[in-house]
């Protein structure tokens, strides 16, 4: 077997799955998921199946990495139930497809940060040009997979956890000062109140169903990440303290996310249901108002800070299917990358010219009962995120509980952790992989295919 290298210690190995699991979802998507789902109460459940739903699921899928030392796929052959490969193939997939437009979005962020820097805040205004001119966008795709490409080609200890350790803080650093910064603006304490009081009348079925996606997602669940990184995890590790901690760093930055950004908000009168657009469309405008050089500053921050948070998790995507082709076919590393690198931004052409380019791609796909057709880019990412990731997590749980067998996945945490037999931990993680984590995404799995492929209107 090719040399596969570790983390050096626990820290690297937290701050690396911390990053992994930190991404666009935390900056980007949980603050207007937040404004959807009515603030607070959203908040209040966001952080409630986090610990419920999403922390057993990272407990086994540690778990089953540290146990095997092998890629997703290898693994559960090397646990001798080779008919469940197809479930760690699925993960590399799943990574890899997300990957393939998630490096789209991350051109933009770091495109943005070019142009807050060059002073030219009207590119909120434009940004459908902006997305549509695929020369533009695509230069800034193939600089940052050039980044992830030099991250990842550097191995485990001397790339990833070398870059996490670096990131990780300066971007923890960057988003309190921005934070900071936003407390100090006009009507600021009005969107700490919206973000942190909260109404539970406005808690209903839909936003129950946000918030426990947005849990499992943000977490980098079932996408074979979780598994690849505990693979290269030292048996002495405490797998159970290891994923509290990663789960705590993922939920923080989500939370201070919100700190950050719902000032923003409130100080310009902006909609909290602003959406998607209201990072790429909005908040250019919101840094222009802050006149001159701190508009740049603070904007050149912000998207510098979206770029981390993008950079540290396609570098754990990319590693997921590098580690399959280190693992299974023997290739060397840098090869690896490198190959594997440039057929997931082929694969990721579609989706470039999927906002506006291409007509075809832009309207792909109408689903039943839409009114409206969905981009291709969008497509990938109903059935990647919304329906493979939360299967892959359904199949993930019942291999640990009923195949694989609580004896073994107990033994494999006892490792760096002795008193974990007979613990609440224990009872917690059983209780969370044989009965709550499988019903529970399943419902998610169910509704989610309904309400997006098929137009039931479940609420």
């Amino acid at each position: 077997m090719a040399q596969r290298g570790g983390f050096s210690n626990r820290l690297g190995f937290v701050l690396a799955a911390a990053g992994s699991a930190v991404g666009l979802g935390n900056i980007w998507k949980f603050p207007f998921e937040v404004g959807q789902g009515g603030g607070a109460a959203f908040v209040a459940m966001y952080l409630l199946f986090c610990f419920i739903l999403a922390f057993p699921v990272m407990v086994t899928e540690i778990a089953i990495g540290r146990k095997t030392q092998l890629n997703p796929a290898g693994a559960y052959t090397a646990l001798g139930y080779r008919k469940w490969r197809g479930l760690g193939v699925l993960g590399i997939l799943c990574g890899t497809l997300i990957l393939s437009y998630y490096n789209v979005v991350a051109g933009w962020a770091f495109g943005y940060f070019v142009e807050m820097i060059l002073g030219n805040f009207d590119i909120g205004t434009r940004f459908g040009e902006f997305t549509r001119d695929i020369t533009t966008v695509g230069g800034y795709a193939i600089v940052f997979m050039l980044f992830t490409i030099f991250i990842v080609s550097r191995g485990v200890s001397g790339g990833i956890e070398k870059a996490a350790k670096i990131l990780m803080p300066t971007l923890i650093a960057m988003i309190i000062g921005l934070v900071i910064y936003a407390m100090t603006l006009p009507n600021a304490m009005k969107g700490i109140e919206f973000y942190l009081v909260p109404d539970f009348s406005e808690i209903n079925l839909k936003t129950i169903r946000s918030a426990l996606g947005q849990a499992f997602f943000s977490l980098s669940l079932g996408m074979g990440a979780i598994i690849t990184y505990g693979s290269y995890v030292d048996k002495n590790e405490n797998i159970v303290a290891s994923a509290a901690l990663i789960t705590l760093a993922d939920v923080g930055i989500a939370f201070l996310a919100g700190l950050m950004l719902f000032p923003f908000v409130f100080s310009q009168g902006l909609d909290t249901n602003g959406g998607a657009g209201l990072i790429f469309i909005t908040l250019p405008g919101v840094f222009e108002s802050l006149g001159g050089h701190l508009g740049v500053i603070i904007g050149g921050a912000f998207f510098l800070l979206l770029s981390f948070a993008a950079l540290t998790s396609t570098v754990s995507l990319l590693e997921v299917p590098v580690s399959y082709a280190v693992d299974e076919h023997r290739v060397e590393r840098k090869k690896a990358v490198l190959l594997v690198a440039v057929i997931v931004f082929i694969i990721g052409i579609p989706s470039l010219m999927a906002n506006g380019y291409s007509k075809i791609l832009t309207n792909f796909i109408t689903y039943i009962g839409a009114e409206s057709p969905t981009d291709f880019m969008t497509f990938v990412g109903h059935i990647a995120n919304d329906t493979f990731l939360p299967v892959g997590g359904i199949l993930i749980t019942m291999f640990a509980a009923y195949v694989w067998k609580k004896e073994n996945l107990n033994r494999e945490l006892e490792a760096g952790y002795p008193n974990f037999k007979g613990s609440f931990a224990e009872k917690y993680v059983d209780l969370g992989i044989r009965i709550i984590c499988p019903l529970v995404l399943s419902i998610l799995v169910i509704m989610s295919v309904l309400e997006t492929f098929f137009g039931v209107e479940l609420f």
